[in-house]
């Protein structure tokens, strides 16, 4: 999914005359750190963060004197994940949409593309989380699919991380459609799989304890 497909229509960019003040008063209608400023011609002149609004010495300054520098912002077909990397790595809560002549097309809230996020790996929905830790040259997703599927379970979303800056070794999690994951755990190891952790599931003890406790009340 590209960036721009995220755009949304309720955040407004500043205009570069509006004075400090206001612009305060619009970031917390919005509940933002961030705003993108866009002349009318449409051309993005730069990110307004509340930091710089708070250290400005006038508040009835025009908010274009806050920028400086090259305009922060990602291009219409950047994948959302690399958007997500660029939010992160700014501290951005607002992230200005522009073509590489500064054209201005729109802004995503960190909000709005988390929600994204969850959507495409699957968070919102129910399931057992499993992480493995492995060597590199024991690391084969058909293999590792293959095992999952023998236990008529779907892998919802996989993710993979090097557990050293060699990349030597990973951890590997696994989203479930399923919230048992006993079988798929013994299966994994059974192949040799290392299951490190497991996530999600109903502890059995306290599930025990919740019928006693319901039984008990029936008995009153």
């Amino acid at each position: 999914m590209r960036i721009v497909q995220l755009i949304q229509e309720g955040l407004q960019p500043l205009k570069p005359e509006v004075p400090i003040h206001r612009v305060r008063a619009q970031m917390a209608a919005q509940g933002v750190r961030h705003l993108p400023v866009v002349n009318e011609a449409g051309t993005l002149l730069g990110l307004v963060a509340d930091e710089q609004l708070r250290l400005a010495d006038d508040p009835n300054r025009p908010v274009v004197t806050l920028v400086h520098g090259v305009p922060l912002s990602v291009t219409p077909d950047l994948h959302v994940f690399d958007a997500a990397r660029v939010m992160l790595q700014h501290g951005l809560t607002v992230l200005p949409v522009a073509e590489s002549n500064q054209h201005y097309r729109g802004a995503v809230s960190g909000q709005h593309l988390l929600e994204q996020l969850i959507r495409m790996l699957s968070l919102h929905e129910p399931g057992a989380i499993l992480e493995l830790e492995l060597d590199a040259r024991d690391y084969a997703l058909s293999n590792l699919l293959y095992c999952v599927e023998q236990c008529d379970t779907r892998v919802r979303a996989l993710l993979v991380q090097p557990l050293d800056a060699s990349e030597s070794r990973f951890r590997v999690t696994l989203k479930l459609n399923v919230q048992d994951s006993a079988r798929v755990r013994h299966v994994l190891e059974h192949h040799g799989f290392h299951v490190a952790a497991a996530y999600n599931e109903e502890d059995d003890e306290e599930l025990r304890q919740r019928v006693e406790a319901f039984m008990r009340y029936l008995e009153v």
